[in-house]
């Protein structure tokens, strides 16, 4: 068994790195990960499954006790990131399914590995660990209903199928996690240490499908896509540093809303994308989980040991 959690940890700690080497494999070899074109789907229904484990019920409930925090905090998520989406991509000269691919990024909810970065950076967890809960289950109405308002006028938006699709792989696996945490007992210490490696190699597998499947085109178009998220990251971290400031909100929490605007859930875009639209579509997702899941990762490594002063202002 320490041996299991030994190397689970080792996986779930070097997702930046694996993620990056995955996206470098899959775009030199793209045959690798091309067999992963039918099963994708099931790969991200694992991720939420294995939130549904790790997620602690009893954190969850004190969290909820200061609703307005999260309401506040969700509510930023749902209408900054999907705004600067959706301007970056009108400003840019891409074609009309790349843009799409970053509006659907940008109407994405937060992300699982959001939680772990916070933890890392010195955040408030139980904050995060309820926007990304509240904001996944929010997802099926909000993020197909963004999309058609922000997107509609590019190309055409299957919202029913979309909103279908998020409620069997997000929802469903999310619920059905919770439920079997309850009955692992003794197990369970095991369970969550595995859980955020299955979780990390089924994001590394999505987004490197998706990049495997674009490699042609990120040749031609690749500077532009790539120069759009790194700048949506960025905003999307300042956005939330910033209004957390306006909020009145503390130090930590304020790191806390800055990680979860800029760490969007690329992997529900890049599903949703490959999904319901052209592989190209998909490209802005994986890039973007690549990206963010780097730069999140350095900025908690360097908050962890010179943040204080920061969190603290």
């Amino acid at each position: 068994m320490k041996v299991v959690i030994t190397v689970c940890q080792f996986i779930a700690s070097r997702m930046a790195v694996l993620t990056l080497l995955g996206a470098v494999l899959a775009y030199f070899f793209p045959p690798l990960f091309m067999v992963f074109k039918s099963s994708f789907l099931w790969f991200f229904a694992a991720t939420m499954f294995a939130m549904g484990i790790v997620l602690d019920a009893a954190e969850l409930r004190q969290t909820l006790r200061k609703p307005w925090k999260i309401g506040l905090g969700v509510a930023t998520q749902y209408t900054v990131m999907p705004l600067l989406g959706f301007v970056l991509a009108l400003l840019s000269p891409l074609p009309p399914d790349l843009k799409l691919g970053f509006i659907i990024v940008a109407c994405a909810p937060g992300a699982m590995a959001s939680n772990v970065m916070v933890y890392l950076a010195g955040g408030a967890v139980a904050f995060s660990v309820a926007m990304t809960t509240v904001s996944t289950f929010l997802s099926p109405l909000l993020t197909p209903l963004l999309v058609e308002v922000l997107g509609g006028k590019l190309l055409y938006i299957p919202f029913w199928p979309m909103m279908q699709t998020i409620i069997l792989t997000v929802v469903l696996p999310l619920w059905a996690g919770m439920l079997l945490r309850r009955y692992l007992g003794r197990y369970l210490v095991m369970a969550r240490a595995v859980s955020p490696a299955v979780a990390a190699i089924a994001i590394i597998i999505i987004c490197s499908y998706a990049v495997a499947a674009n490699q042609e085109r990120i040749a031609s178009v690749g500077v532009w896509v790539v120069a759009l998220v790194v700048l949506l990251n960025a905003l999307g971290y300042l956005a939330g540093w910033w209004l957390g400031r306006l909020y009145g909100f503390d130090g930590h929490h304020r790191l806390t809303l800055s990680i979860e605007i800029g760490m969007q859930n690329a992997g529900l875009g890049v599903a949703l994308a490959l999904a319901h639209f052209s592989p190209q579509t998909a490209m802005p997702g994986a890039l973007f989980a690549v990206w963010c899941i780097l730069t999140a990762t350095g900025a908690s490594a360097w908050l962890h040991s010179h943040g204080t002063l920061l969190i603290t202002k």
